[in-house]
């Protein structure tokens, strides 16, 4: 029994100090390589980083918005910083109104009436797609709807340059409607190329009307509150 007490002992003894080392699984770490994925924690890395790493991302999606050509650009890591940004933009232009309304002090319902519009009308145009049987998540879609507003922002940029750069006239809200059109016709066309594929064969034309609808009175909002 004493020399089975003193195997046990020398046995316990060799594992006396602290076991160091990583554990790491040979196929995941393959895996991240083939799909050229960071090895770091992005939880460690410094928020400077994190920060420029984020707006990196939302300049890419707005070049894909410009340039709808890759159609999973905005699906596969959607983000809802890009829509944010440019619902307060076009919230900050817009409340300046004309000169009449600003006056008036009738600042206060067109900021709640543009975020009501954006962010209620992409949800409803989201709840659309998934009851028409859209296979696409709830924040893709508005993700998708938020950057495609990005045409119809800088139509609203244009039409306001034109407004503080010459004094009104027909021929000028001619000019104004034109652009906001152009902006609209692009912004529908964008969201159509990102979403036209996630919606069912038969059933497309119903999917597209309410993103059609949706962007319509967004740039009639930029129309008539230029």
């Amino acid at each position: 029994m004493a020399a089975v007490s003193e195997a046990k002992l020398d046995m316990y003894d060799d594992f006396g100090e602290a076991v160091e080392g990583d554990m790491t699984v040979p196929n995941q770490q393959k895996d991240h390589n083939q799909r050229n994925e960071p090895e770091f924690n992005t939880l460690d890395e410094p928020i400077r980083e994190t920060v420029l790493r984020d707006l990196r991302a939302v300049g890419v999606k707005f070049l894909h918005v410009l340039y709808p050509k890759e159609k999973k650009s905005l699906l596969k890591e959607w983000d809802l910083w890009g829509p944010l940004v440019l619902c307060t933009f076009m919230n900050t232009l817009i409340l300046q109104g004309s000169a009449e309304k600003a006056n008036s002090n009738d600042g206060g319902p067109e900021f709640a009436e543009v975020f009501v519009i954006v962010w209620i009308g992409s949800m409803t145009v989201t709840l659309n797609s998934k009851l028409l049987g859209g296979n696409i998540s709830f924040f893709q879609s508005v993700c998708v709807l938020g950057y495609c507003l990005l045409p119809t922002t800088i139509a609203l940029i244009v039409c306001k340059m034109i407004l503080w750069s010459f004094t009104q006239s027909y021929f000028l809200f001619i000019i104004r409607f034109v652009v906001t059109m152009l902006g609209f016709a692009w912004a529908t066309f964008a969201s159509m190329v990102f979403l036209g594929d996630s919606q069912p064969a038969g059933r497309k034309a119903l999917a597209v009307y309410p993103m059609f609808l949706f962007y319509f009175i967004i740039s009639w909002l930029v129309i008539s509150h230029t």
